[in-house]
């Protein structure tokens, strides 16, 4: 049992890690201040306790996922395809409604939700990375489009397009992030310029469908309000990110101090999407530039990793895995300081939120167990047929 906590991998990411897990504890508590006297009573422990009992979830699967072989990660993620696209159909027909959108699944007898679009999008860029690790063995015979075109195209496709219906930003951000392995995986330029296209003509599809029959894609017309009034002066349409810039601009250097802020008593969701303006409007820029370059940091660890790997599997995942991450902290931190339209994205590892920093820790542990299998692996590739 002893084996089991011993923290294998690279050190710098589990220092980050849980650098913002307990960064976390302190910026929830404050920033739900509001909302658990209004709702609660006062009972704002509530929210300190959950993040606490996710941050340990979440610490037991990293620490869990590091120290499985990261070769099984393969022949895994082939057969967790094949069960993540009926769970996104079921989400899609009777997922359980929160917040006006309907992302989530609830586990029967046991009642807990999750949102289904998370481990689509690990299982998705696993797939992926095992797809194109093979690709060059898989097209020496001249049959290179097909194999593109059937084992990474399509599953991206498919997998972002049953996101689509309730969670247009978890799309997009699944469907670039899987761009982003294709590129680094060597897909022709040429495919990829039809790839970017191809997506193009969905979305104006998508926009036809909507406009004909609105029941098929429920939250469109939220999407296009989003757009259409980022950066205009409608005040009902950009009530949160007005409040986020008051927050922001409050004591915009050193901050009101911890525990302070105001904003959060009018700042729908403080506590989860925009719980940077909080970090802002409590410890200033002095905190909240540091926290970029954290993300950064672990994007820089990844790097390294990748480069260190000794399989084209372990390198390509590695980079896509914490690419989706860090693509989802500066969308979140983007739409904070307005320079993106609303979109939901909580910032990892920060946000109350138990799917997505369970998620998060899932595939940094993915990460971990590559890094621990740098000097271990020959060739996974050659153990999976």
């Amino acid at each position: 049992m002893k084996s089991f906590f011993v923290h294998k991998g690279d050190k710098t990411i589990w220092v980050l890690f849980l650098l913002l897990s307990m960064a976390s504890l302190v910026l929830v508590y404050s920033a739900s201040n509001y909302l658990a006297v209004k709702q609660y009573g006062g009972e704002n422990i509530r929210f300190l306790f959950k993040q606490l009992v996710i941050i340990g979830v979440g610490y037991v699967t990293m620490l869990g996922f590091s120290q499985i072989k990261y070769s099984h990660f393969q022949w895994g993620s082939k057969l967790a395809l094949f069960a993540v696209i009926p769970i996104l159909l079921v989400t899609a027909v009777m997922g359980t409604n929160i917040n006006n959108a309907s992302r989530w699944l609830t586990i029967p007898i046991i009642g807990i939700s999750f949102q289904s679009s998370d481990f689509a999008k690990i299982v998705l860029l696993a797939f992926l990375a095992r797809n194109l690790s093979k690709m060059h063995d898989k097209t020496q015979g001249g049959s290179d489009m097909y194999y593109v075109m059937g084992a990474i195209f399509l599953p991206a496709f498919l997998v972002s397009g049953l996101i689509l219906r309730s969670n247009l930003s978890t799309s997009l951000l699944v469907f670039v992030s899987a761009f982003f392995m294709m590129w680094i995986g060597h897909v022709k330029i040429k495919y990829l310029a039809g790839l970017v296209g191809s997506g193009m003509l969905v979305v104006v599809l998508a926009f036809i469908v909507a406009k004909s029959n609105p029941n098929l894609l429920p939250r469109f017309d939220t999407w296009v309000s989003r757009i259409e009034n980022f950066g205009g002066d409608d005040k009902d349409a950009n009530y949160q990110v007005i409040q986020a810039k008051i927050a922001i601009a409050s004591n915009p250097i050193i901050g009101k101090m911890p525990g302070k802020s105001s904003q959060r008593a009018f700042l729908p969701s403080a506590h989860a999407d925009f719980i940077y303006a909080i970090i802002i409007e409590e410890y200033g820029t002095i905190i909240g530039f540091p926290v970029i370059f954290v993300y950064l940091a672990l994007f820089y660890r990844a790097i390294v990793i990748s480069k260190r790997s000794d399989t084209k599997f372990g390198a390509i995942l590695s980079l896509g895995l914490m690419f989706s991450i860090i693509s989802q902290a500066l969308i979140n931190i983007g739409v904070a300081v307005n320079l993106l339209p609303v979109t939901g994205q909580p910032l990892p590892l920060v946000s109350l939120g138990g799917t997505s920093f369970i998620f998060t820790s899932m595939a940094l542990g993915m990460i971990q167990s590559i890094s621990v299998g740098l000097q271990k692996e020959q060739d996974p590739i050659e153990e999976v047929k």
